[in-house]
Parts: C-alpha cells; structure tokens; sequence
C-alpha cells in the first residue's frame, strides 16, 4: 500500500510538471496566433480601404457603391465574398451603362457591421429593404448570387412592391446534407468560435482558401483577372470568418423555411448557374426551383462552375436584360 501511495504521489507531481509548461506553451501559441491575426488584418485594410460610402440602417453601418444611372439594379453578394466580387467579374462596369447599380456589403463582410443577431436570409432582407428606401429606390432588379440569393429571395417576398423582377444565379434553395457546413461553421460558436477566428482560422483559413477558391470556379479554371485583382486577405479577418461560419451554419436551415413560400413569388425571374457546378447541384437546386416558380426562365452555361459572374459575365448581363425586359412586357 505504501508504494502505491508512494507511486501516486510521484505521478501527480509528474503531472503538474508537464501540465504548467502545456497550458503556458498553448496560451503563448494561441497569444502569438491572435498577435499574428491582428497584424494581418490591419494589413489587409491598409491595402484594401474602403471604396465606396457609408449609411447607418437600423443601427447596422453598411458600406456601399454605386455606379451609373438608370433603372435600379441591386447585386447581392455570397458567403464569404464582398462588393470586389462583383466589380472584380467586370459586370458592374458594364451594367452601369443602362442601369443604377447598387452593390452593398452584406453585414459582417467588407466593411459593413455585423452586431450579434441571427443574420438569416429575412434579416438581411428587412435590413436591405430600410437601405434601399434610404437611397430612394422603389422598385429594382434585383440579382442575388449563391448565399445572396436566399437574401433576394427573401426581399422579393418581403417587400413584393420593391423587386419588380429577379436574377438568381449559382443559387442554394433547398436543404442538402453539406460538408461544407460542418467545415466552416466552427468559428459561428460563441466564445470557442470567438477565440478561433481571432487566433487558428485565420491561419488554417489561409491554407485551405487556395484549394476552396479552385473548388468555386472548377471546372474551369480560376480566371487571372481575379487572381490578380480580388482581396482575398480581406476575407481572412477575424470579423469577416464569423460572417462566413454564421452564413454557413445557418444555409441548411434558413432553406427549410424558405423552400414553404418560394410559390409566392409571382414576379418575373430570370435562374441561371454554371452546368457543372460543383458546390450547389443543378437539378436539385436551380432547375427544382424553374419547376417550382410559374414565370421563371432557366439557364445552365456548359463547362462552368459555381462562380458564373466571373466565368461567363456576358451570359449574367444578358440574364439580367432579359428579366427586365420580361418585367417591362409584363407591366405594359
């Protein structure tokens, strides 16, 4: 019994000798991570200031542009991206020959606010609809690309009187298992996600977010214009990762509800995606909704993949032409 006790006592004094240095040594790794994580985020907003305006709506600061004159036509951005994205493809440039473009960072992504709250498809709606009141805008175009098109979904339903007409493109509107999902929903946690973002994901994100911007433009291949010219450090700051894990964690079940309204819709709408999309599946998403809305068209550009904006811009121009179009011939 005596060596035992004996035996004990040595290992519990083994213990606390390796536990103390662990718990120092992990305190100072994570210490160096956030230091490392600030740095790059300061550094990444150095490089790539704001470029457009700045409004407060419902108490949320949202960052905008605008560009040209003409018919409203307002561009809603997906998870993990920001205005470039759209400026980067070149559709905006050409757009605002004929149209008034209005492009506004979602909340949480850019450099717009994102405060505590369940930031679903309908919250971004009622938030949007308050925005575009502000600017003055009745009635708009409005095209939504992947997660944003859950948004314009939801202000077409909303707000019917402000959407005269829709484009969705490269959209997810029914509930799939996805492995995406668990993957980058970790950093949506409140307090563990909080520590996360601020010291590992940007650091894990910065290794992974090469191959996952592949998998987004895949089959084709990533175009040179946007390797050259989007922000991707931006993407990597603590406070725009929540906004993606939030988006995220949130994508299977917002569609839940929303797939119970998508036969309200009675406006026109134009759905277009790439046919070899490799991160929203075709059949069960875009053409299912052609199915399900009565005036919708329906187009698959071959060989493209999810980010069609950027692979096949003349095809999403058109789209967006013809959704006016449609809505001008149906309100004569």
């Amino acid at each position: 019994m005596h060596n035992d006790s004996a035996h004990n006592v040595r290992s519990d004094r083994n213990s606390r000798n390796w536990l103390a240095p662990a718990v120092i040594g992990s305190a100072a790794v994570l210490g160096a991570a956030a230091l490392y994580s600030a740095a790059q985020a300061a550094e990444a907003e150095r490089r790539y200031p704001p470029i457009g305006r700045f409004m407060t709506v419902n108490g949320v600061r949202l960052h905008y542009i605008e560009r040209g004159q003409g018919e409203p036509l307002v561009l809603i951005h997906g998870n993990g991206t920001m205005i470039q994205d759209f400026l980067v493809s070149g559709i905006v440039d050409e757009l605002a020959n004929r149209y008034r473009v209005i492009v506004i960072d979602r909340p949480g992504y850019g450099y717009s606010e994102r405060p505590r709250a369940l930031w679903t498809p309908r919250a971004h709606a009622t938030l949007f609809q308050a925005a575009l009141e502000r600017l003055g805008v009745a009635q708009a175009v409005v095209l939504g690309h992947s997660w944003g098109s859950l948004v314009a979904v939801a202000l077409a339903l909303q707000a019917p009187q402000l959407v005269r007409n829709l484009v969705l493109a490269s959209g997810y509107y029914y509930p799939t298992l996805r492995a995406d999902v668990f993957l980058f929903s970790p950093p949506a946690i409140p307090v563990v996600g909080d520590v996360m973002r601020y010291t590992v994901s940007p650091v894990v994100s910065r290794l992974i977010l090469p191959g996952l911007i592949k998998s987004m433009f895949a089959p084709a291949q990533v175009p040179e214009r946007f390797d050259r010219m989007f922000p991707i450090a931006l993407m990597l700051r603590p406070s725009q990762l929540r906004a993606a894990a939030e988006d995220a964690a949130l994508m299977t079940p917002v569609t839940v509800e929303l797939q119970g309204h998508y036969r309200e819709l009675r406006l026109p709408a134009v759905i277009i995606t790439g046919a070899d999309d490799q991160i929203a599946d075709v059949g069960r998403q875009s053409e299912r909704l052609h199915r399900e809305l009565a005036d919708s068209e329906f187009i698959a550009v071959p060989g493209m993949g999810h980010m069609i904006h950027h692979l096949a811009p003349m095809e999403v121009i058109r789209a967006i032409d013809r959704a006016s179009e449609r809505s001008q011939a149906k309100n004569a």
